[in-house]
């Protein structure tokens, strides 16, 4: 394929990951050495609302050593957004618009940062571009906490994640088992339809620390038969832990948090998570003369930097990297992924995935990985999931406080 010269643009999309600026200095840092091809640098604000609306940013101007702590910086360095752009064969509105953009900067390579969503978005924009006769290599750059892409391994965010979780369970564990009294302790964790985050707590049970209860959302609920779970470890011990996803739903299709009133729902049609463990403590109150206390990890879980696993920072920022280098090869329309290679040591092979298979595809926890009551992780997410969260990075540190990038955020002016 001919060499293609032109400027890039690059933006970020969905919720902040520990590791996600990771991958937005392995793009900025490769793109900055093909300034034979990539002429201009520029980073979207706010994803592809920025892009609708000339605001990005000029990264030819930022200081390299700045673009090397975006690595340790948690968030969306360039903002986020949640924005839905219609099916372009019912609106072109927006794609017409950002074609517009793209030939007014002479945007040559557009690379996404996201989910399932981002994907579909970065997909959706490189079939228009195709079909208008503007040449332009769009790559997708995975990054879900959730871990739910399709076609990878597992995805950047998730590991530090998960490492924070597994944690957090630990050292939850031994304040809520501290004294003589009784309590039930209720945990609720990140994932909509899959469960992988809430699975990490189980990594905890490793070190005798985890919970005793896993719900998880590929397994529906019955009120009762969790409470009936719980009676048991209740009478057993006298203290339970219960790690609960907050997208778990009851057997007739609902969640937890639609038991007791409607629930928002995001530009994409996705229902507003957050609640289920309160609800679930509301429901067990009536059944357990006891302390019930609700956890909720919340924004803690996707953006704890302090506990990020270093293989997860590394992978990021080459997923962005590799990015790079494909679209400059002559690649377009594909996401960078992660196979895991043979052999007893961890490691990975970076592979690209065609965008129309990622986009708006959901990978889940298997079947096998939870024992047979539906309540439990087994060995099979231990063997998947302990590699991913090994290593500690050296973080810089100011007065033993992070040292987070300080990027100038200059404007860029036609």
């Amino acid at each position: 394929m001919s060499q293609l010269k032109g400027n890039l643009m690059f933006g970020q999309s969905g919720g902040p990951t520990s590791v996600i600026n990771a991958s937005a200095a392995g793009v900025f840092l490769e793109a900055l050495k093909h300034s034979d091809v990539i002429e201009k640098v520029f980073g979207a604000a706010h994803g592809i609302v920025g892009i609708l609306n000339e605001d990005f940013y000029d990264i030819n101007q930022e200081d390299p050593a700045e673009l090397e702590l975006l690595k340790y910086t948690p968030s969306s360095a360039l903002g986020s957004v949640r924005y839905k752009m219609a099916d372009p064969a019912k609106d072109e509105t927006d794609y017409r618009r950002l074609l517009e953009v793209f030939r007014k900067y002479n945007i040559r390579y557009f690379f996404y940062n996201g989910g399932n969503d981002s994907m579909d978005t970065c997909n959706k924009i490189s079939k228009f571009m195709q079909k208008s006769g503007w040449e332009i290599r769009c790559m997708g750059v995975p990054k879900t906490i959730d871990n739910d892409l399709f076609g990878t391994d597992h995805c950047p965010g998730f590991a530090s994640a998960a490492k924070y979780l597994a944690t957090s369970t630990m050292e939850v564990f031994l304040d809520a088992t501290v004294y003589n009294n009784t309590q039930i302790t209720i945990l609720e964790v990140m994932g909509r339809n899959a469960g992988w985050l809430t699975a990490a707590t189980a990594l905890a049970n490793m070190k005798g620390l985890g919970p005793d209860l896993i719900y998880l959302p590929e397994i529906p609920v019955d009120l009762e038969q969790i409470r009936q779970d719980i009676a048991k470890v209740f009478e057993e011990k006298g203290k339970v832990i219960v790690a609960i996803s907050e997208g778990v739903k009851t057997t007739d299709g609902k969640f937890l948090p639609e038991l007791s009133g409607e629930v928002a729902v995001d530009a994409f049609g996705h229902k507003q998570m957050g609640g289920t463990g309160e609800v679930l403590a509301t429901f067990l109150k009536d059944n357990f003369d006891t302390k019930i206390r609700t956890i909720e990890f919340s924004l803690l879980q996707r953006c704890a930097a302090h506990l990020a696993s270093s293989n997860d920072i590394d992978e990021a920022f080459e997923a962005g990297a590799m990015a790079v280098r494909k679209a400059v090869e002559g690649m377009t329309d594909h996401m960078i992924g992660f196979q895991r290679a043979e052999g007893s040591e961890y490691k990975v092979e970076y592979i690209t995935i065609p965008l129309d298979k990622v986009a708006n595809t959901e990978r889940k926890v298997p079947r096998e990985w939870i024992n047979e009551a539906g309540n439990q992780i087994n060995e099979h997410f231990y063997e998947y999931a302990l590699p991913l969260i090994q290593g500690e990075p050296a973080r810089p540190l100011e007065d033993s406080l992070p040292r987070f990038a300080k990027l100038k955020k200059v404007k860029y002016k036609a």
